[in-house]
């Protein structure tokens, strides 16, 4: 056997990695799209949130977008190479040196505030 067991397993992994996913990184606003299964039909649903934690490499990464809703705390965590997500786009680049922002949970209002780089 010429290639060895991780090899193999790079190999496939390379298969389902997504391509038109842009590079984004913590503290970045995103505007996305997902599918939404209900009943016989898959609908498109918007989230537009912050991205508060990134995590794994490869096929498993993930990350986790907050945000807020009618006054209430939404955190969803996605698998960055899903098909779920139909589109990702990011709205604006934030400015921060830490690599999680837990942090924005215990915070309402104003103190939500990310400072922002650039918009895109």
């Amino acid at each position: 056997m010429a290639t060895n067991i991780g090899e193999r397993i790079k190999e496939i992994d390379n298969k389902f990695i997504r391509k038109d996913i842009p590079e984004f990184n913590v503290g970045d606003t995103v505007k996305m799209r997902v599918k939404v299964q209900e009943a016989d039909k898959v609908r498109l649903h918007p989230f537009e949130g912050t991205i508060i934690s990134k995590t794994g490499k490869g096929v498993k990464s993930t990350f986790t977008v907050r945000k807020i809703s009618f006054g209430e705390g939404v955190e969803r965590i996605f698998p960055l190479h899903s098909p779920v997500i139909e589109s990702l786009k990011v709205t604006s680049k934030g400015t921060l040196g830490r690599s999680k922002l837990y942090y924005l949970r215990d915070r309402v209002g104003k103190e939500v505030r990310v400072k922002k780089d650039q918009a895109i």
